[in-house]
C-alpha cells in the first residue's frame, strides 16, 4: 500500500485520506509470538493496575499525597495499554491494518496524553519524595491531599490542551504523499512526514511537546535525586542514610524503567539506522513493558500495600479453613 485511497475527502486545499495502512511488524517469521507475549503484558497490565487502582481507592490508609500520584500513574498505564496493544492485538487476530482518518486522530491523542501523563506523574512523585527526605518538618504544610489533586488537575488540563492542540492542528495537513504509517499505531511523526504542505507549525509543536513533557521531566527528576543524595549525604548513620534511601526505591524503578528504553531508542536512532521492523518492536516494547511492571513494582517494593494483600488474603483463607475443618 504505497498509495493513496481511491477517494478522499477533500476540504478546498486540504486533502486527507479515508483510512491509513498500519504496517506493524512484517515479513517477520514467527511474529505471531510476540503477539502473544503482548496480550500476555497486556492481561497483566490491565490487572495489575487495576488492582493497584482500587486497593488505594479502598484503603483510607493510602489515601496520602504520594498514592494520588501512584493512583494516577496506574490510570495513565491502563490508559496507554488500552491505546496501543489492543490495536495490534487487531492486527493479529483480524488481520485489519486499516485505521479510518478519525480513529488515527483519536489514537495519537490518547497514546501521546498517556504517555505525557506518566512522564509528569514520575516528576510529581520525584517532587514527593524531594520535599519528603530534604524537608521532612514541612512535607504536611507542603504537600496535602488538596495540594496533590490540585497539581494533577491541572497536569491533566495542560496535557490535555497541548495534546488536543497539536492532534487537532494534523487537520490543516494535506496527507497525499501516502497513506502508509510504518509503526504500529498512529505515531504522530510518521503521519507527519506524509504531509505535502507546510508542516512547520506541527513540527514545531511536537518538538516543543516533547521538550515540555518528556526531556524536562527527565532533568527534574534527576535534579531531584542529586538534591536528595545531597540530603542523604548529611545524615551520620548508614542505617538512616538506608531507610530513607529505600523509601526511593520503587520510584527510582519506575523512572529507569520509563525513560531509559526511550533514551536507548533515541541514541540508537542517531547512532544507525533502524529497520521499521526493529523500530515497532522497540517502541511497542517501551510502551507495553513499563505498565506490565509498575504495579508489580509498587506491590514488592511498597511494604503497606505489601500488608494489605496480606490482610486480604488471610481474611479469605481462614474462613476457608474453618469451613474445611467442619
Amino acid at each position: 500500500m504505497s498509495t493513496l485511497n481511491a477517494s478522499f475527502v477533500q476540504n478546498m486545499s486540504i486533502v486527507r485520506p479515508e483510512y491509513f495502512f498500519i504496517i506493524g511488524l512484517s515479513d517477520i517469521p514467527y511474529s505471531s509470538y510476540y503477539y502473544i507475549f503482548l496480550f500476555i503484558t497486556y492481561f497483566i497490565a490491565v490487572i495489575g493496575n487495576s488492582i493497584v487502582l482500587l486497593i488505594i481507592a479502598l484503603e483510607r490508609s493510602l489515601h496520602s499525597p504520594k498514592y494520588i500520584g501512584v493512583f494516577n500513574l496506574a490510570l495513565a498505564d491502563i490508559g496507554e495499554t488500552n491505546a496501543v496493544i489492543p490495536n495490534m492485538m487487531k492486527t493479529f487476530f483480524f488481520d485489519s491494518q486499516y485505521m479510518s482518518y478519525n480513529a488515527c486522530l483519536a489514537n495519537m491523542f490518547f497514546v501521546n496524553f498517556c504517555i505525557t501523563l506518566q512522564s509528569v506523574t514520575l516528576v510529581v512523585l520525584a517532587l514527593d519524595r524531594f520535599i519528603a527526605i530534604c524537608l521532612p518538618l514541612r512535607y504536611h504544610a507542603l504537600l496535602n491531599n488538596t495540594v496533590m489533586s490540585l497539581v494533577f488537575l491541572a497536569v491533566w488540563a495542560f496535557n490535555t490542551s497541548l495534546m488536543a492542540l497539536s492532534t487537532s492542528l494534523m487537520t490543516r495537513l494535506s496527507i497525499c504523499k501516502s497513506n502508509v504509517v510504518h509503526n504500529f499505531f498512529c505515531d504522530y511523526g510518521p503521519v507527519l512526514r506524509l504531509a505535502c504542505n507546510d508542516n512547520s507549525i506541527n513540527v514545531f509543536l511536537a518538538n516543543l511537546s516533547a521538550a515540555l513533557l518528556l526531556v524536562a521531566p527527565f532533568c527534574i527528576i534527576v535534579l531531584s535525586y542529586m538534591g536528595i543524595f545531597f540530603a542523604l549525604s548529611k545524615i551520620t548513620t548508614w542505617e538512616a542514610r538506608l531507610k530513607a534511601l529505600k523509601t526511593c526505591v520503587s520510584h527510582l524503578l519506575l523512572v529507569g524503567i520509563f525513560f531509559l528504553p526511550v533514551i536507548c531508542l533515541f541514541i540508537a536512532s542517531a547512532i544507525t539506522s533502524l529497520t521499521p521492523n526493529a523500530r515497532v518492536i522497540s517502541v511497542s516494547l517501551s510502551f507495553t513493558l513499563p505498565p506490565m511492571l509498575n504495579p508489580i513494582i509498587y506491590v514488592l517494593n511498597t511494604a503497606e500495600i505489601r500488608v494489605l494483600i496480606r490482610k486480604v488474603l488471610k481474611n479469605r483463607i481462614v474462613p476457608i479453613r474453618k469451613n474445611i475443618s467442619k
